[in-house]
């Protein structure tokens, strides 16, 4: 049996230096597989040493024996409450649910946790081998039963909902660490926990978690970005060219070179692709300079900003301010003939974290725009590359911001009570390094 236990611990730890050092987004599902996969680890050494513990009862202190078979326990329903919370979070990016039952699987945890160091322990000896039993067992048996329970109910309710890849995935841990538990209940000499632990994790690792399609995933979200950035409305680009030249015709002013000093620093601010973050700072630069040429193109256009200048230094993902303005422009203005404001503002919100507003003055959203786009940005990740459309700049937007910064960060829109929309592009405070 030891042998098999440091035969799974290679496995997951090779496993584990593979997925650590693979490019991936910093999100919540990752972060919390990330821990998943060391406390496995931790569990498996556990489990190994209580192999031998066990077997040696005569020359191990009954304390340490003890101590080791609390530590294997507590290890093995903490990693349970890791696999819970792993599809708990799935399925609410799949869903757009909030998990609802995050508190009764703390206190679960707690509490299980409590009886495993609490519970009286004891020690059975026969001829195919020795194993630990006693009350505290009901521990484990009943902490794989709750937390299978509650996924299996996660994914029972939201079936319909989830994809078809994810939902397999799912069940096939389920049924594994389900199985296992049942043959370890009718064979306690096998010691066959940590092979389950081990086999639920290479399925997520395999299917979810693994590196060539996180690679795969941030290749295609770094050719929207350059794709997007290289695409330049041509009608923007004629018609202001042409307000430029009819400018001209009609006097010498010298507007016509600041105009023109503006367009020359939008081209060159948005050929910038060789950062994917850059400073609040310079996405303002170039932001400005384009609401300077649309103001002076629609007059009765105002942009206004209200930035805290302590956040200057703040890291954001490269060009996600301009296409958002130029869609409250098309889409918010365009049909008021452009007279209207747009507001863009930059605050703290929360701990660690800011929220950047563009806030317009246009005629909303229908109800079934408003529906369609919140879809749109919700199911980011199944939206196939777009290459053209209304909705092109936003959607790259929300895949940019959710790939560079974390899947619980993004853009959303609301209705403003007085008319016109806001949009909210979340992000985490994080300044510029030297």
């Amino acid at each position: 049996m030891l042998r098999m236990e440091i035969a799974l611990f290679l496995v997951l730890a090779f496993v584990a230096y593979i997925y650590f050092s693979a490019e991936k987004e910093q999100a919540v599902l990752h972060r919390t597989f990330a821990g998943l996969l060391v406390t496995a680890l931790a569990h498996l050494v556990l489990d190994g040493i209580t192999v031998y513990t066990v077997h040696h009862l005569e020359t191990v202190p009954r304390f340490l024996n003890d101590a080791v078979h609390r530590l294997f326990l507590g290890s093995m329903v903490l990693v349970i409450y890791l696999f819970y919370q792993y599809i708990a979070i799935l399925v609410e990016e799949e869903t757009g649910k909030p998990r609802r039952l995050d508190w009764p699987a703390r206190i679960f945890l707690a509490i299980a946790e409590m009886g495993n160091f609490l519970l009286p322990i004891s020690y059975t000896v026969t001829p195919e081998g020795n194993y630990s039993s006693g009350p505290y067992m009901l521990v484990p048996y009943g902490a794989v039963a709750f937390y299978l329970l509650l996924c299996a109910g996660l994914l029972a309710v939201n079936r319909k909902q989830i994809d078809k890849k994810k939902k397999s995935v799912i069940g096939i841990a389920l049924a594994i660490e389900f199985i296992v538990c049942v043959l370890q209940g009718l064979r306690h000499t096998w010691l066959i926990s940590g092979m389950g632990i081990t086999l639920m994790t290479l399925s997520f690792y395999l299917t979810l978690e693994n590196p060539e399609a996180l690679r795969s995933e941030l290749m295609e979200q770094k050719m929207s970005m350059l794709y997007l950035k290289s695409q330049v409305n041509p009608h923007f680009l004629y018609n202001t060219l042409d307000t430029i030249r009819i400018q001209a015709q009609l006097n010498g002013d010298t507007k016509v070179a600041d105009l023109l000093m503006r367009l020359v620093d939008f081209f060159r601010l948005s050929v910038k692709v060789d950062r994917p973050m850059v400073t609040l700072d310079d996405e303002m630069e170039l932001l400005e300079a384009y609401t300077e040429l649309m103001c002076y193109r629609y007059p009765e256009l105002c942009c206004e900003y209200d930035i805290d200048p302590d956040l200057g230094g703040a890291q954001v993902p490269n060009f996600i301010l301009q296409p958002i303005v130029e869609n409250s422009l098309l889409h918010g203005l365009k049909n008021k003939g452009y007279r209207g404001r747009v507001t863009i503002s930059a605050q703290r919100v929360g701990d660690g974290e800011m929220e950047i507003c563009i806030r317009d003055t246009g005629g909303g959203f229908s109800s079934d725009v408003k529906a369609g786009i919140d879809e749109m940005l919700h199911s980011y990740a199944k939206q196939p590359p777009k290459l053209s459309g209304n909705s092109i700049g936003i959607l790259n937007v929300q895949k940019r911001v959710k790939l560079l910064c974390g899947r619980e960060y993004g853009l959303s829109y609301t209705e403003n009570e007085a008319g016109g929309v806001t949009a909210h592009i979340l992000l985490p405070l994080k300044e510029e390094t030297k």
